[in-house]
């Protein structure tokens, strides 16, 4: 069974023709550049991956076309992300029928679900399903937090096998470290702006959204942090935080999101990874001063 073991492993996008199809040679063109950069996985369907927006065949077969082109190069993790338990389970099955080396699971949500019952969810899964089971704190989007007692006692039974940490909850990660066996359980930071820090407090790995665009640039921050050249990671992620500064250029004509998953995309158009920018719907598409922005961020960034 595969052992994940930390590094970058970026939340792949992906891309979509102007039709709102699934583009294969796109996403084949991304993986390869990322595994190409060095990275040490893929993290195939989260939320960076539009999860939530694609049909259940676009994101199995997605999930084919990127560990075809790893053909176990590096794990790839897939996102099972859905609302409920038994919907989750099916995903479950047909990722590991799909190619899934790992999979990556947030609490339940939108059904009113108790943090009580969080255990027996992540359970299921595991029972139903003999892959790494990766726990997805993401309380933005599920409503909730993963409470840390439930973490540790998941990890120690061996339910979980790592934690995916988008909460922003600094001090909440270094909880889980310090009442986790870090040697058996990974823990890995999804912040673009704090990657730094999470490392410094013991995270294994990172999970950044913009490592799309740029993965050289954490690849250089993760490799930094592990010979203890903190000054050097720091400069790489200040650098690395000015650049995820293009998530904002939708401003207020559009949410947030919009506006960063179509400056992902639009910055791997302008880098030539992919072939069109679309996003999924109801996302407000970026316009052309917009994506001129973008263009601006890649510049400065020394990605151009």
């Amino acid at each position: 069974m595969t052992q994940l073991d930390g590094g970058v492993v970026p939340p792949v996008c992906t891309p979509l023709t102007p039709e709102r199809e699934l583009d294969v040679p796109s996403l084949e063109r991304l993986a390869a550049f990322l595994i190409d950069a060095g990275v040490h996985g893929l993290f195939v369907t989260g939320s960076t991956g539009e999860v939530a927006y694609l049909p259940d065949d676009v994101r199995y077969r997605a999930l084919e076309v990127v560990a075809g082109v790893s053909a176990g190069q590096v794990p790839v993790l897939s996102g099972i992300i859905d609302t409920t338990t038994p919907r989750v389970v099916e995903h479950a099955r047909a990722a590991k029928a799909s190619g899934a080396d790992a999979l990556v699971a947030t609490a339940p949500f939108y059904a009113p679900t108790h943090p009580s019952e969080f255990r027996g969810h992540f359970r299921a899964i595991r029972e139903a399903v003999d892959l790494p089971l990766v726990a997805y704190d993401i309380p933005s989007s599920v409503g909730s937090k993963l409470p840390t007692d439930v973490i540790a006692e998941l990890a120690e039974d061996g339910t979980l096998a790592a934690l995916k940490d988008s909460s922003g909850d600094l001090d909440g990660l270094r909880a889980v470290l310090e009442s986790t066996d870090t040697s058996r359980f990974r823990c890995y930071s999804g912040s673009e702006t704090l990657a730094d820090l999470g490392l410094f407090i013991g995270a294994h790995g990172l999970v950044p959204g913009i490592a799309n665009i740029d993965p050289h640039g954490y690849l250089r921050l993760f490799e930094a942090a592990g010979r203890g050249d903190w000054d050097a990671a720091r400069v790489e992620q200040l650098r690395l935080r000015r650049l995820f500064g293009l998530i904002h250029v939708g401003g207020t004509r559009m949410g947030r999101y919009s506006s960063a998953i179509g400056a992902f995309k639009e910055g791997l158009a302008i880098r030539g990874v992919i072939a069109n920018p679309t996003t999924s719907e109801p996302m407000i598409p970026l316009d052309d001063a917009e994506r001129a922005a973008v263009r601006g961020f890649l510049d400065e960034a020394g990605l151009l």
